[in-house]
């Protein structure tokens, strides 16, 4: 945590301050690449150019062909510092100052995610009633103990950096827009800010009463079992009113980042990131716990039944993304095919990567039988996804915010390691304050003899 922070407060101090800042950046820039930028039409500096105007909403076709053929006009005067330069420089001083906030956001997300997810996973199996996975109820309640700190972290970010991250928070951009002036009665700060207020209530109330009627059973007697009821009721209202707060915060947090696109899947694609990798770290944990001597209760079944989650939701993920990729290019509507243009030309290696990470590896890592049950397996299997779905989140935000000029630094970093940090310390001291044996539950004999 303490590497991380050196490497949040480097990426921060990093940032240009100023116009000026940007083209020292540029010129210094042009000058180590100053061969490749000669001999090769738009090469990286004119590539980066081109690339920020069309995130600006110019056609960089248009741009390029402006370049060629009217060498001192609309680009030649970017170059030299005119009224087109300096407006280029404000939008490329603005994407780099974004830059460090991304990369915290991305991280800070991240690991928000898996605890909300491992709350939906453990609401689930109350609702259904499931007999399996009672004796992973404390790992799963020491998992959740992140939600809070997290929820509220996410929710700063979001809150501070919106003028970075959400281009309808800029007011002057509004009044020239007739698409984000439609959007305005959903899209405007203080509806933005209410909404994402619920929604940190709501899922962290379901938190609190759902440990409470849990302590609750554990300390009754005798075949008493009206906290279970309760917390069976609970369940069920906090999965419908997650449904609902999932898919606005899905709206709210990501997708109005390009506000001019949408796609109706958008909700799910989120979910199945958010779920199979709650269920991937309950696996880990699982196996870690359990080869330390602290679940001798919790059998292989028990592990085979979290690798079939992952196994599953990750073919939903991967079913998810072409269906919204497919779908949206082969319509091959210009609003709408932006978005995976810029991913695709700025983010080659990730956006074709992740693919294989998050289906590939676990298709042939998890489809066998028996590695479900073999703890290594799992691990491995584990830590490929996660960090295909971080990679996902990576590029759910960064190409929105930063555009072409991203790269792995400092920010990045100490986000990830700070983060990381903070989720095992606080999970860690969760895990470590709670029996995790659990007590009272109506199906925890039938846990406990679970065989498949």
């Amino acid at each position: 945590m303490v590497v991380g922070v050196i490497g949040i407060v480097w990426g921060f101090m990093a940032a240009p301050d100023n116009i000026d800042d940007v083209k020292q950046m540029m010129a210094e820039q042009e000058a180590h690449h100053g061969a490749e930028a000669t001999h090769e039409e738009g090469g990286e500096t004119a590539h980066m150019e081109d690339a920020e105007m069309n995130a600006a909403g110019h056609a960089e076709a248009s741009h390029e062909t402006a370049s060629e053929e009217h060498g001192e006009e609309a680009h030649g005067e970017a170059a030299h510092g005119g009224e087109h330069g300096d407006a280029h420089y404000e939008h490329l001083l603005h994407q780099l100052q974004t830059k460090p906030w991304s990369a915290i956001y991305v991280a800070a997300f991240f690991f928000f995610m898996i605890a909300l997810g491992a709350m939906v996973f453990y609401a689930i199996q109350y609702a259904a009633q499931a007999g399996w996975s009672p004796v992973l109820f404390k790992v799963l309640e020491g998992i959740t103990s992140y939600l809070l700190p997290g929820s509220i972290i996410v929710f700063l970010i979001v809150i501070f950096a919106g003028t970075h991250f959400y281009p309808w928070q800029n007011e002057e951009l509004v009044s020239e827009d007739k698409i984000l002036q439609a959007k305005s009665g959903y899209l405007n700060f203080p509806f933005f800010l209410i909404r994402g207020i619920l929604y940190l209530i709501g899922w962290n109330l379901y938190r609190y009463f759902a440990l409470k009627f849990s302590s609750e059973q554990a300390e009754v007697t005798g075949k008493d079992y009206r906290p279970y009821r309760k917390s069976f009721k609970a369940a069920v209202f906090f999965l419908i009113f997650f449904i609902l707060s999932e898919s606005m915060m899905a709206w709210d947090w990501f997708m109005s980042m390009d506000p001019h696109w949408y796609s109706t899947l958008f909700a799910w694609y989120i979910f199945a990131s958010m779920f199979v990798s709650a269920i991937t770290v309950i696996a880990i944990v699982t196996v870690f716990l359990r080869r330390a001597g602290y679940l001798p209760f919790v059998n292989d079944s028990h592990l085979h039944d979290l690798a079939k989650f992952m196994f599953a939701f990750s073919v939903f993920w991967t079913y998810l993304w072409f269906g919204q990729f497919m779908l949206i290019w082969y319509a091959n509507i210009p609003e709408e095919v932006t978005y995976f243009i810029m991913r695709i030309e700025n983010y080659n290696l990730f956006f074709f990567g992740m693919l294989i990470l998050n289906f590939v590896f676990p298709i042939l890592l998890l489809m066998n039988s028996d590695y479900k049950r073999v703890p290594i397996f799992i691990v491995l299997a584990g830590l490929v996804i996660l960090t295909g779905h971080y990679i996902d989140i990576f590029l759910l935000v960064t190409p929105s915010t930063v555009g072409p000029n991203w790269s792995i630094g400092p920010a990045e970093i100490g986000g990830l390691l700070f983060f990381l940090g903070l989720f095992v310390l606080v999970v860690g001291s969760g895990l470590s304050k709670i029996n995790l044996y659990p007590k009272g539950n109506p199906f925890l004999k039938e846990s406990e003899h679970y065989h498949y």
